[in-house]
């Protein structure tokens, strides 16, 4: 492996920090801490901080549930990838894992419906979820995509990538 080829192009694109592998609570917690630390000293907002943070923490945390809550072994397809990228005076924060080909459809509805909220109906939306009853098993409010679609300051972007019959990688991208 030529790391400085792979150093090289993470200057390019501006990538501060990458992580490929299974999402422990202990691996989210460590890099969580590095990149508050680096951001600190990047001399942006204590908000601009909070929001990159708050993203990089719901996006890990949504892989590693999802690939815990339907199974995924971690030898066939249970680890996860985090990138986050300076763009200008914008950041990127990216997450990527493998989803079930049958959850491909529900989940790009979510969030097609997200990104056509206003900011006002987004909140609204919010709002309701938090006073809905969780149903039984789940693992939290429900409101994850839609705290980051409020952050962002673009729409959450998103891609899937089939992988084999079973599993398609799905991408997520928001921009703050």
């Amino acid at each position: 492996m030529d790391l400085f080829r792979l150093r090289e192009q993470f200057s390019q694109e501006g990538i501060l920090m990458c992580f490929n592998g299974p999402f422990s609570h202990s691996i989210i917690e460590e890099i969580g801490t590095a990149i508050r630390n680096h951001l600190a000293g990047e001399n942006i907002s204590r908000m601009a901080v909070q929001d990159v943070f708050s993203a990089y923490i719901e996006m890990t945390q949504n892989a590693r549930n999802y690939l815990a809550l339907r199974g995924v072994p971690v030898a066939d397809a249970g680890s996860a990838t985090i990138v986050i990228a300076k763009r200008g005076d914008s950041y990127a924060i990216s997450s990527g894992n493998v989803i079930l080909k049958e959850d491909r459809e529900p989940l790009k509805g979510r969030i097609d419906r997200i990104n056509a909220l206003s900011p006002e109906e987004l909140k609204k939306e919010i709002r309701q979820q938090l006073r809905r009853e969780l149903p039984e098993g789940s693992v939290g409010a429900g409101i994850g995509l839609m705290e980051m679609a409020k952050r962002a300051t673009q729409g959450l972007a998103y891609s899937f990538r089939d992988v084999d019959d079973r599993y398609s990688f799905f991408t997520l991208t928001v921009q703050i």
